[in-house]
């Protein structure tokens, strides 16, 4: 049987979060930044990308906007806010586009995995093969940036059942594939090993909302009304707020006001932790992730869950 990656324990059930200074709030951001080929590779489970036959001009185009004029837009954004995004990144690009490569490291921006390449998925990789991903994936990072490489967003969120393994075992402490809390949570590897789920974000994600044919104004009234509630909550106990972002749409010179808008709304407020995915990882570990095991096992021997399966039924 499969590990189950996470015990469950109800939000209003927990060891409380206080995060650094007594902030109500984790506030990251994650640019996903990356090389979009122009004739990708075919893949074996599905085409991803299955608008027309490739080569696909319309969609390479508007993603390779986001690395010549988009990215210049959200840099300058973040730098006015004196942010430090966590960025999603193609690991390929720190070749592809050394030009953006040396901007970020320049601003000393953090970086987690997004793939080699964003539209490559893992689902077709043996064992062995991807082990040596994870281990071309850290020391690309580190050549590049001089970062160890902490965590992974997996490409277009794809894994395989050992995926937590193999990256525990290339040395990274988070995966941010799970989109199922607003705090940190312990994942479930086998052996024992210590990773951590940080929050990551499907709603506040342009790439959900834009091609559903929302726009700046919708993107910019549902940051404020979840700042709204995850920092009213957080007074009890911390919270964790994500947006994720692509060059290639918010950067659009119709949309990034909203996300300075957005940031200044944010920014306002006392309490809010402006951090990144692997300083929030890092500081659950330290201080919240043995007491949580702890508080999980008590929970679960006053609910025990039962197994059809195991039980015969």
């Amino acid at each position: 049987m499969a590990i189950d990656r996470f015990d469950y324990l109800p939000s209003i059930d927990r060891p409380v979060i206080r995060w650094p200074n007594g902030a109500r709030l984790a506030f990251w951001i994650a640019p996903n930044i990356g090389h979009y080929e122009y004739l990708p590779l075919p893949d074996k489970v599905r085409n991803y990308w299955p608008r027309m036959a490739h080569p696909d001009t319309k969609f390479y185009a508007h993603h390779d906007y986001g690395n010549r004029v988009g990215f210049w837009r959200l840099a300058e954004v973040f730098e006015q806010h004196k942010l430090r995004p966590t960025v999603a990144l193609g690991i390929a690009m720190l070749e592809h586009f050394p030009e953006l490569r040396d901007a970020m490291v320049k601003r000393d921006w953090a970086f987690m995995s997004h793939g080699l390449y964003p539209m490559r998925t893992l689902y077709n990789l043996s064992i062995e093969d991807e082990r040596a991903y994870y281990r071309e994936s850290c020391d690309l990072v580190l050549r590049h940036t001089g970062k160890p490489l902490k965590g992974m967003f997996g490409p277009l969120q794809s894994k395989t059942d050992r995926t937590p393994e193999l990256m525990v075992e290339a040395g990274l402490i988070y995966h941010t594939d799970w989109f199922h809390d607003d705090q940190p949570f312990p994942l479930k590897v086998a052996g024992g090993a210590r990773m951590v789920s940080v929050p990551y974000t499907q709603e506040l994600n342009d790439s959900s909302l834009f091609k559903l044919n929302y726009e700046g104004e919708d993107f910019l009234r549902m940051v404020k009304d979840q700042f709204d509630v995850l920092y009213a909550e957080g007074e009890q106990s911390g919270r964790v707020l994500c947006i994720s972002l692509h060059p290639f749409l918010t950067g659009q010179a119709h949309r990034i006001r909203y996300l300075d808008e957005a940031l200044s709304y944010i920014l306002s407020h006392e309490g809010v932790w402006r951090t990144t995915a692997d300083e929030i990882a890092e500081y659950y570990l330290a201080n919240y992730y043995d007491e949580t095991q702890r508080h999980v096992a008590q929970h679960r021997q006053q609910w025990p869950v039962r197994n059809l399966d195991e039980a015969g039924s």
